[in-house]
């Protein structure tokens, strides 16, 4: 049940017969006024200070908004938010105007015709600074902090970020405000706030990932390969250009002690077939590339009638986090989940008001499984100088239908390595590749532990080479309690691998390849796979879109 308040401020201006005011602040950032900034406006007199943002523009509404009543009678604050049209929060702060700390110094200035005293304070190691006055016998900041020192009229954070008073005017009374609001705590008020400022597009919750002909699909999910891929239709607004949009995924053990291959991605459904048509038909239908080595790879290159999933985010599970928490050693308090985020902007052309397929894979082969969880975060921009850009999908050998038939990525164990030809319509100026790589291999000459160049070559020259390599897997150690522990004092997890770790996201690399015209292009990726022993393989997992202008 909604606890319900309605503000009424006029009745207070008449206590005391006090004068109001109103102050009206600034902020600059390096001696530059902040460009396209709201005003801070600050009403206050002796029995109440109220602190809100003046927008500039009265005709438009932006949520959240946020403003902050301070009882001086009581020595209290009350911060509300509207979330939306038809949701506004409050909380109440008894405690936290008494417990502020300042060290006054003697220096003085004039600040708009007030002479003006300083004090100090440090606040998670940032130094603040205030100049306020006793001349107008009334008390007021622009922050929650320094509200009982006086009038604020300056305040200087570490000695660059400046909110300074631009002007004082007498009010006959302060502004009322009606709300009907909800009483939450105060940590509770922060999470609404900060969750409010930002669009979350839940994609699964609680989904298990796992190999077993149990694993069926529903109304709106859909599983594939003995349950190790899930995907459903999402629809998403319109972004604004220079936005940021993050993609997060939350995974623990569901029955899995091992280090997994994940992929978070996205089908492209413009062309005739897809890789939905795979999923569906079988990988068989999909396009297949061949390089000479007597093995037949499905829908790992775009061609004139199909386009690659394009990874959102590529991520590895650790070894058996939450299930296996119960494998104790000294000094060691394992993860209760993992949580992968990245920034996925530069694939908004992609997602921008479309209506796509999202999926999210684990290769495993183990009834329980795992459990994961994800999110995509649109942090809308007001305004930026970002350029539309295009993108063109062109390879991924990531064999995310592993558990239906898909080949591994060894087609580079020839020298024609990865192919793929492309068409542009029109020139793309300022091209970067997008790409993701991962060595695979797990024993002690397979590729995951050996390090390999990756060479890019654009129309038969050398465009990029360099060998992708992560040796700060010791870093996650408390994310693997089911690692293997060796002889050495080493971890199966702490090892070096190639371009991951246990329990990581492996970040794209961006690699200029300037600009192209119209016409038929071939881009090729070259990389030294080793040869296997016995039963075991090496293999790479290798994605890559174009983005330009």
């Amino acid at each position: 049940m909604k606890n319900l308040l309605f503000i009424f401020l006029l009745g207070f201006s008449g206590v005391i017969s006090a004068q109001n005011y109103r102050i009206t602040y600034q902020r600059s950032s390096n001696g530059t006024i902040i460009e396209g900034q709201d005003p801070i406006v600050v009403e206050t007199n002796a029995s109440l200070t109220k602190v809100y943002n003046k927008a500039k523009d009265l005709t438009v509404t932006n949520y959240p908004q946020e403003f902050t009543i301070i009882d001086r009678v009581s020595s209290s604050f009350q911060q509300f938010a509207i979330l939306s049209i038809d949701k506004a929060i409050y909380m109440k702060d008894s405690t936290s105007l008494n417990k502020q700390t300042f060290e006054y110094l003697p220096e003085t200035k004039k600040i708009l015709g007030y002479t003006c005293k300083k004090a100090k304070t440090i606040v998670n190691s940032n130094t603040i600074e205030f100049w306020y006055t006793d001349d107008l016998k009334i008390k007021g900041a622009p922050t929650i902090l320094g509200q009982n020192l006086g009038l604020v009229l300056e305040m200087v954070r570490n000695g660059n970020f400046v909110i300074s008073a631009v002007a004082i005017d007498k009010l006959k009374a302060i502004r009322s405000n009606e709300l009907k609001t909800q009483k939450v705590d105060a940590l509770t008020y922060k999470d609404l706030l900060w969750k409010s400022r930002f669009t979350t597009i839940s994609i699964f919750k609680d989904q298990v990932i796992n190999f077993s002909n149990e694993s069926k699909s529903n109304d709106s999910i859909l599983r594939f390969a003995n349950g190790t891929i899930a995907v459903r239709k999402v629809k998403f607004p319109e972004i604004t250009i220079g936005s940021q949009i993050f993609a997060d995924v939350t995974e623990q053990s569901n029955g899995d002690a091992y280090d997994r291959t994940g992929s978070f991605f996205m089908i492209p459904t413009e062309k005739a077939l897809s890789f939905l048509d795979g999923l569906q038909n079988g990988a068989k239908t999909l396009p297949i590339y061949t390089n000479g080595n007597g093995k037949e790879y499905q829908g790992v290159v775009a061609t004139e009638q199909y386009n690659p999933v394009v990874e959102l985010m590529r991520f590895f599970t650790p070894f058996g986090v939450k299930q296996y928490n119960y494998l104790e050693l000294k000094d060691k308090t394992w993860a209760e989940n993992v949580l992968y985020r990245q920034d996925i902007s530069d694939l908004l052309p992609l997602l921008s008001g479309k209506e796509v397929w999202i999926g999210i894979n684990i290769g495993n082969y183990d009834k329980g499984g795992h459990k994961v969880s994800a999110n995509i975060t649109i942090h809308s921009e007001g305004e930026s100088k970002a350029k539309p850009t295009r993108i063109v999908p062109l390879f991924c050998t990531n064999n995310i239908m592993e558990m239906a038939g898909q080949e591994y990525g060894t087609m580079f164990n020839n020298e024609k390595g990865l192919e793929v030809s492309f068409t542009l319509d029109q020139p793309m100026k300022n091209i970067k590749l997008r790409y993701i790589t991962t060595g695979h291999g797990g024993w002690e000459n397979g590729d995951e532990f050996v390090p390999k160049k990756n060479t890019i070559y654009l129309n038969g020259k050398e465009a990029f080479g360099f060998t992708p390599w992560r040796q700060d897997c010791g870093s996650y150690r408390l994310s693997n309690p089911a690692s293997g522990n060796f002889g050495n004092g080493l971890s199966s997890s702490d090892y070096s691998r190639s371009n991951w770790c246990p329990g990581t996201v492996t970040n794209p690399i961006f690699i200029d390849l300037g600009n192209l015209p119209a016409g038929n292009h071939t881009l090729k990726v070259i990389i030294p796979q080793g040869l296997p022993e016995g039963g075991s393989f090496s293999s790479w997992n290798i994605s890559g879109v174009l983005i330009g202008e």
